[in-house]
């Protein structure tokens, strides 16, 4: 299952750390606004958020060529919410 819409969807995901905040603090709200189809919106309902995460720092490390990401800001309180 892979459309252009949801691979724009995760683009931005791992891209905007704003969107990356509303979705890990609701993602039903934001999956419901989301244009996607309802099997892509399950799937990303039930996704690796932990996962997802580290992902999106691990791109933006790449993006600004920090040789060893660390987590800031959002996404530090992001994974302590994920893992309280």
């Amino acid at each position: 299952m892979s459309s252009p819409a949801l691979e724009a969807f995760l683009a931005r995901l791992y891209a905007e750390e704003a969107a990356l905040a509303r979705f890990l603090d609701d993602p039903d709200a934001v999956l419901a606004a989301s244009g996607l189809d309802p099997a892509e919106r399950a799937a990303l309902g039930v996704i690796d958020r932990a996962g997802l995460v580290m992902a999106a720092h691990s791109f933006a490390a790449k993006r600004s060529g920090r040789a060893k990401p660390r987590p800031a800001g959002r996404v530090r309180r992001a994974l302590a919410t994920l893992f309280r």
